[in-house]
């Protein structure tokens, strides 16, 4: 915030601090950063009083802000974390997420707030979104649960919430429906990868840990050329 803050002129930072506390952006945004420091001292107290248990849900919650809930619920699986945690940690990483990302993206778009290494982000999520939106556009709220439900490539809450936004949805009426079909997907990603891991597993201890490596390959490739996709579109 103190890096972002040096690319408001003096005129909108008093905007600012002003918009954190009356607009529902705001209270998004600090209920979000309320979550993630809560997060943050929890898997700190973890690391002090279970150090094996906090490597699993610090390597789950890497794995998820990196390359999503199916790989980071897979990787939490193959390493034998519980149902429920499972679920809890990949919802509460979600939710962190929405809340953090759908504030800041309407303050660049308002040009209240500007993120330098953000803007590419941005610009990319903003694309992306435009490109999806004619689906959720045609059937509104249910189009929009269920794009952030179904598991299509380059879907997701964090696309959802911007298309919510692009097509004028209200703020609590877009959150609400993306956290509600993100929560619905990740129970059927848990209840299927749960399955998936039982399965693999009566083979062999190590073919857990092959499914996830092939998964991450699968995710990371997919992941390149759409960029790649993206760079030569907007090249030419």
């Amino acid at each position: 915030m103190d890096n972002a803050s040096n690319d408001l002129d003096p005129q909108q930072k008093p905007r600012l601090k002003e918009t954190l506390l009356t607009c529902a952006e705001g209270r998004l945004l600090l209920t979000g950063v309320a979550m993630a420091l809560m997060y943050i001292l929890w898997l700190g107290m973890k690391l002090l009083f279970s150090p094996q248990d906090s490597q699993v849900l610090i390597g789950m919650t890497a794995t998820q802000i990196l390359f999503g809930r199916a790989a980071a619920m897979a990787f939490a699986y193959s390493l034998e974390l519980g149902h429920p945690t499972v679920i809890a940690i990949s919802a509460v990483i979600e939710t962190i997420l929405v809340l953090i990302f759908y504030p800041l993206f309407v303050f660049s778009w308002q040009h209240l707030l500007t993120v330098k290494w953000l803007r590419k982000i941005f610009d990319r999520t903003e694309k992306t979104a435009e490109n999806r939106k004619a689906f959720v556009q045609k059937y509104g709220i249910i189009g929009l649960f269920v794009f952030v439900w179904f598991p299509f490539w380059m879907t997701g809450p964090v696309i959802g919430c911007v298309i919510g936004f692009l097509i004028g949805l209200r703020v609590w009426v877009n959150i609400t429906v993306v956290l509600a079909g993100t929560y619905v997907a990740i129970l059927g990603w848990a209840f299927f990868l749960r399955q998936v891991h039982e399965q693999v597993a009566s083979y062999s201890s190590y073919a857990a840990m092959i499914l996830l490596a092939i998964l991450l390959i699968i995710l990371i490739a997919a992941h390149l050329l759409h960029r790649n996709r993206y760079q030569n579109k907007h090249k030419t």
